[in-house]
């Protein structure tokens, strides 16, 4: 272990399980916010049934990812969380409900209608809460010694705000484009309609947010603009184009997977850019990812544990996957 650089590593592994937090949860999420434009009870039914196998075992990267970062990097635990309590709390809410009115409305016939009000409601307070920590993550925490400094409303900001409605819109274009995947018929159709929608409204909110990360502090600036940064981050935007044509392209013609795999793209693009605007920092601006890791012994005791435990969890999840592959059915579904 000694020639590892531990704290690197950890910091990829966690960047890693919360992407693939966002992307799988993201979908499902995505399906509660696009929940009200769904006019049929049958084509609620249908787009619940498409992720009931899979929807509870995709937080297991939310998991994975706040845990990790309790048990690697303590110091930027202790400055984030109160920093953004709020905004956790309610998107903690917001999944619980989720998740409860999954259960319940399918054994609760004569209040599907409160339940179908909690399914959405509970996607969209988690999808807009964890796009206002986002933001309030990237704008910076304010530190003293090793402590948070600021104050309780230091989360609420345009920007927070701003990134907030952005990460809805995504989701609702991963949610959109899922259900384009794994449905046929008049709800593949209205799906398709809604990934257009949503996908230019995502583009939009990554242009506009990339723009004003750029102007929050010239650190930002120099990360993408300065010589020689600038020959390795500029292919980022151009895929960033790159995905949206595929999505374009796809939506018009492509098989039914490919609008998906664009969504997928455009996030994964995005999440390199922040950590491009971000690189070294697990604090923005303010601590380091070395100054705010654990000791090498723990961080090569937890790698132990990893190594056994991340494959069967990867396993799993690409097993639930495969046996749940393929268009779900009207007369399929979770009862």
């Amino acid at each position: 272990m000694d020639m590892l650089d531990l704290p690197l590593i950890w910091a990829f592994l966690i960047a890693t399980a919360i992407l693939i937090y966002v992307i799988l949860d993201g979908f499902d999420l995505g399906i509660g916010i696009l929940f009200p434009f769904l006019r049929r009870d049958k084509d609620r039914d249908l787009a619940m049934n498409t992720v009931a196998p899979v929807w509870d075992g995709n937080e297991t990267w939310l998991i994975l990812g706040g845990g990790g970062l309790f048990a690697t990097f303590p110091l930027a635990y202790a400055v984030l969380m109160p920093a953004l309590y709020a905004p956790v709390i309610a998107m903690l809410m917001g999944l619980i409900f989720r998740g409860v009115a999954f259960e319940f409305r399918w054994r609760s016939e004569n209040h599907r209608g409160h339940w179908d009000f909690a399914f959405t409601a509970g996607s969209i307070v988690a999808a807009f809460c964890q796009g206002i920590a986002l933001g309030a993550f990237v704008q910076g925490i304010e530190v003293s010694g090793r402590a948070y400094a600021g104050g309780w409303w230091d989360w609420l900001t345009p920007f927070s705000l701003l990134t907030g409605i952005a990460l809805v819109i995504g989701y609702a274009l991963l949610g959109a484009t899922w259900l384009v995947m794994k449905t046929d018929g008049p709800l593949r159709a209205q799906a398709a309609r809604f990934a257009g929608i949503t996908g230019i409204g995502t583009v939009l909110f990554i242009v506009i947010i990339s723009l004003a990360t750029l102007s929050l502090d010239p650190r930002f600036m120099d990360a993408w603009l300065s010589t020689p940064a600038i020959y390795y981050t500029a292919p980022v935007p151009l895929a960033v184009a790159g995905a949206t044509f595929w999505l374009w392209r796809s939506l018009r013609g492509g098989t039914d997977i490919e609008p998906f795999l664009a969504a997928i793209t455009l996030f994964i693009l995005s999440f390199i850019g922040l950590g491009i605007s971000l690189f070294p920092n697990i604090v923005p601006l303010e601590i380091t990812i070395w100054d705010a890791a654990a000791p090498d012994e723990s961080l090569g005791f937890l790698m132990v544990g990893t190594v056994v435990l991340l494959p069967i969890i990867l396993a799993y999840t690409a097993y639930a996957y495969w046996i749940f592959r393929g268009k779900v059915k009207s007369s399929e579904g979770y009862h």
